[in-house]
């Protein structure tokens, strides 16, 4: 008979990867769409802009038999504001919509359920520029009206939905909501109230899709940082919980729980910085929260009780005790087992896992290939790790890695890459962009092919 951890992950079960539109798609100026606030981001010397990224917006097919070949059972990606909008408002551009809809329904064909954010730090460049983005109350109708515009539009072809990627970065960059502090504003005030109205942003989405899809779900997403006291120090484990409570805690109690914990209205009437509610702010979040919790995880910190720190969230730290990825990251498995207990713990709601993966560089050998068992050795022990929490009773509805094809990082480098798929292109050479199956590819295929049985 299967042992228990061979059973325990459920048949339906969502196994897949993770991408965004900006990071993969390309097409930037084709079909109507119009310009972000990536399109505007310096680049940093040696890296990519994103107009081609890895070129998905021609190429989706192809991918999609890919992931079909994989056996994925879900996809995430986002949809870009601006192929809807183009300047975040007017009217809706039909050439953008009619192409998610061609997306949705070629991975629905071939069986694989898309996971969908509405926002992914890329903001119409417009809104940016007219309203300083989600600093004003505008931008959030603008964002009602563009979730409300899709999720009508796919009603039927998207059951799962995100409102905003990793929406606890907004504290401290505010910048990824299109949001610049004005020289005569406190910079911790001005990032309350941008934060503010990314909640309500969400409320309104998760309230429309209420309305509209009602058999479909929402969920509110953060990173989530595993942190660690620095020491046995009572100063350093207070120090914990007071980074543990802005990094994730209040976030998810605002997505699960629909109100501002005390230990945030406190902090606030003691700075003195009033929140910028509306009449029915409160009801709505009260009544709005969310069918399931999401997070990326990728590592874990330590904290270190500071007097002072400038910073919002103070006294992270590398974990000296861990390996590092080329790019500094924690490797700490067990921090995602910790991460799915504590969440449900406080909860019990159910968690889906979406993002997980690490980046690595890497090149075709001879034989066409990438032989990348770093790759399938921090994917089996973070597998483990979530498998683990599951035994102990926590309820986890999808595996999620990042990426699946290669695609530029966040700040634009080809050469860090996450897939199980290579895609030849580097940071200055488009090269022709063709696609290669890693070792991982196998390896993770196996994985979903056993429900997570062989490792």
């Amino acid at each position: 008979m299967p042992s228990q951890r061979q059973s325990i992950i459920p048949d339906n079960f969502l196994w897949g990867g993770a991408v965004t539109s900006f990071q993969t798609e390309g097409a930037w100026n084709e079909d109507g769409k119009g310009l972000s606030i990536v399109d505007a981001r310096p680049i940093p010397e040696g890296h990519s802009d994103w107009k081609v990224a890895v070129d998905f917006y021609h190429r989706y097919k192809e991918d999609i038999a890919l992931f079909k070949e994989l056996g994925f059972t879900a996809y995430r990606t986002s949809i870009a504001w601006t192929r809807i909008f183009p300047d975040g408002e007017g009217e809706p551009n039909e050439a953008g919509l009619a192409f998610y809809d061609a997306v949705f329904d070629e991975l629905r064909a071939n069986g694989i359920e898309p996971v969908i954010t509405l926002y992914h730090f890329d903001l119409p460049l417009a809104l940016a520029k007219k309203y300083n983005g989600f600093a004003s109350r505008k931008v959030v109708d603008l964002f009602e009206r563009y979730a409300r515009t899709v999720f009508e539009r796919y009603r039927g072809k998207v059951n799962y939905w995100l409102t905003f990627n990793e929406q606890n970065l907004v504290l401290e960059n505010p910048h990824l909501w299109g949001a610049i502090c004005p020289d005569d504003e406190d910079p911790e005030a001005f990032a309350y109230r941008v934060c503010h109205h990314v909640f309500i942003a969400h409320a309104k989405a998760v309230k429309a899709l209420r309305e509209i899809a009602p058999e479909a779900k929402i969920g509110g997403m953060v990173t989530y940082l595993t942190t660690y006291p620095a020491t046995c120090q009572p100063e350093d484990a207070l120090a914990n919980v007071q980074a543990k409570e802005l990094l994730s805690d209040f976030f998810f109690d605002m997505f699960a729980r629909g109100a501002y914990p005390r230990y945030v209205t406190n902090r606030l009437e003691k700075k003195g910085i009033r929140l910028p509610l509306e009449a029915d702010d409160e009801e709505l979040l009260r009544t709005q929260t969310v069918d399931f919790l999401s997070f990326s995880y990728y590592q874990s910190q330590i904290v270190r009780h500071q007097e002072y720190d400038e910073r919002i969230i103070r006294g992270l730290e590398p974990n000296p005790h861990l390996p590092k990825t080329k790019w500094g990251w924690s490797i700490d498995p067990i921090g995602l087992r910790l991460a799915l207990k504590d969440v449900y713990a406080r909860y019990q709601m159910p968690i889906f896992i979406t993002e997980n993966g690490i980046g690595l560089e890497e090149e075709l050998n001879e034989n066409g290939t990438v032989e990348d068992d770093e790759r399938i050795d921090y994917l089996r022990r973070h597998i483990e790790q979530m498998k683990m929490a599951m035994e102990e009773g926590v309820e986890v509805i999808g595996y999620l890695m990042w990426g699946a094809t290669d695609l530029l990082s966040s700040q634009g480098e080809m050469r860090k890459r996450y897939g199980v798929i290579f895609v030849n292109r580097d940071d200055q050479n488009l090269r022709d962009l063709k696609r290669y199956k890693k070792k991982s590819f196998y390896w993770f295929q196996r994985v979903i092919r056993t429900n997570g049985e062989e490792l």
